[in-house]
């Protein structure tokens, strides 16, 4: 799903107006008719509805639904905030139809709103171009008061954010849930955002797809439809070697759990043979506890500082993919094979975790990962290798940029993971949830994308696919077991599951 700006989406309505083609007013009616139908599905015609409609068309969207809900008996109150001199053409038709209409033109004029109910914010849309300011944010803060009593509804936007850029410090309604037409935003994909939007539900309201499909953006959301384009089916005549041999290097005195499941996950994304590198402290837990994997042993007790040996005397031309990093340790000769590791191999790989902490310390490394490379560093992590934002966009910006100029692939971790393409292309990933907020979560990650690169994924494939799968299996645990109750290795037990929803 393409991810369209602010200038976008209104090109979008107006091209569905001459080209569908339909009245501006019956473009304003047919989305409002899903939003009512929405509210009347989610809470019924029990609790009253306190409509606040602005002056533009985000207001008018507000007063259609008040006509069509009280219609069918609702019990609606509808308030005209009068942020603006006149009214646009298409609220001024609707106000029309509508009475009663209380009118706002002070704070002093809020009203009481005594039984709880539902609030719907249609006063400002994605037309805002500037912070809400004087008494209208005063308004904002009155309805965010009484979210504490009443559920809020935001129309297109919460009301005082911007669709494009950051305002997080300006007035701005706090919604449960927002109603957003035909598309994400992208600020709705950033966490400086998320107590502001609440759950997302995205309405079909008609738009013209040719304008969508001709639409240039950086930015998508991976969906189904991507999914199922990239999923390969495994050959009936395949056998362990047509899906390639990874090798994970990962673990430490200490942090063994992490090679585990990161080996763990490459073998359940499909890697046909697992080979561990681990350190020799490491070796009868990786034989006993993993007996599908193979595991060979660093001339180290406690965490490894030869694995670049290894790998140049043994089986280097076998390895279709390595991942590197969970648990290794950040120590001086773990750098040190690190650096000699990346000047051995050329394939793409997946770094993560201890291997983006020594690239940090010493930053020349980056020049020298392979081209097409996967890396997914967290947040810290991020800002360790590239250095701080100001904000969440400016993050995003700088993980573009830092995509492009590398010409690697980049993973940054958290809600919507955000993974930057070579080609400045954005995806964001939509699986997943809070309970994967857990340790190891990241090193299944590790794995998993590391086995679908061994088994001839395109990095590009690769990310997309493994972050979505991540998330999958990580929702469908969470069904089961509860976010709360979530840990890494249930992850990784639900990973078939996610396997089978692709192929359903």
């Amino acid at each position: 799903m393409k991810i369209l700006s602010a200038r976008q989406i209104r090109e979008a309505d107006a091209y569905t107006i001459q080209h569908e083609p339909v009245s501006s007013l019956q473009l304003m009616e047919r989305a409002a008719a899903e939003c009512a139908g929405w509210l009347a599905h989610s809470f019924g015609e029990a609790p009253p509805y306190y409509v606040f409609c602005g002056m533009g068309n985000n207001g008018g969207d507000g007063l259609v639904i008040t006509r069509l809900l009280r219609a069918n008996g609702y019990n609606v109150q509808a308030y005209m905030v009068h942020h603006a001199d006149a009214p646009s053409a298409d609220n001024a038709a609707n106000q029309a139809t509508v009475a009663p209409i209380q009118h706002i033109h002070a704070l002093t004029e809020f009203p009481e709103m005594e039984a709880p109910g539902i609030v719907v914010d249609a006063i400002f849309g994605t037309g805002l171009s500037r912070p809400v300011e004087g008494w209208v944010a005063g308004i904002l803060h009155k309805i965010n008061d009484a979210g504490a009593r009443h559920t809020i509804v935001s129309i297109d936007m919460p009301s005082g954010l911007m669709a494009d850029s950051s305002n997080v410090h300006a007035p701005c309604i706090h919604a449960r849930y927002t109603l957003s037409f035909e598309f994400y935003k992208l600020a709705f994909l950033l966490p400086e955002n998320a107590a502001r939007t609440g759950q997302v539900e995205v309405l079909r309201i008609g738009l013209h797809p040719a304008y969508t499909a001709a639409a240039p953006t950086k930015y998508h959301l991976t969906d189904a439809q991507i999914i199922q384009t990239i999923y390969q089916p495994r050959a009936p005549f395949a056998h362990k070697g047509t899906y390639g041999h990874a090798l994970i290097i990962a673990g430490s005195h200490g942090k063994m759990g992490a090679a585990i499941l990161a080996v763990k996950a490459c073998l359940r994304a499909g890697a046909g043979l697992v080979t561990a590198h681990v350190p020799q402290c490491g070796y009868n837990i990786m034989q006993t506890t993993i007996p599908e994997a193979m595991c060979e042993t660093d001339e180290e007790v406690k965490y490894s500082s030869q694995f670049h040996e290894a790998f140049r005397l043994h089986r280097a031309p076998d390895y279709a993919a390595i991942g590197i990093g969970p648990g290794i340790g950040t120590g001086h000769a773990t750098a040190g094979a690190l650096e000699k590791l990346l000047q051995l191999y050329h394939k793409p790989m997946v770094l993560d975790a201890d291997a983006l902490n020594i690239i940090s310390t010493y930053p020349a490394l980056l020049e020298k990962i392979p081209a097409g490379s996967i890396l997914t560093p967290h947040p810290k992590e991020f800002e360790r290798l590239f250095g701080p934002s100001p904000d969440h966009f400016a993050r995003l910006e700088l993980l573009s940029a830092k995509a492009s100029a590398l010409g690697l692939y980049i993973l940054l971790k958290g809600r919507y993971s955000a993974m930057a393409c070579p080609d400045g292309a954005v995806y964001f990933n939509p699986t997943g949830n809070p309970g994967m907020a857990t340790g190891g979560s990241g090193d299944v990650l590790t794995g998993m994308l590391t086995g679908l690169l061994s088994q001839g994924y395109a990095p590009k494939a690769a990310l997309l696919l493994g972050a979505w799968l991540h998330g999958q299996a990580g929702d469908l645990a969470a069904s089961d077991v509860s976010e709360e109750a979530m840990v890494a290795e249930d992850i990784v037990y639900y990973l078939g599951q996610a396997w089978l929803h692709i192929q359903k």
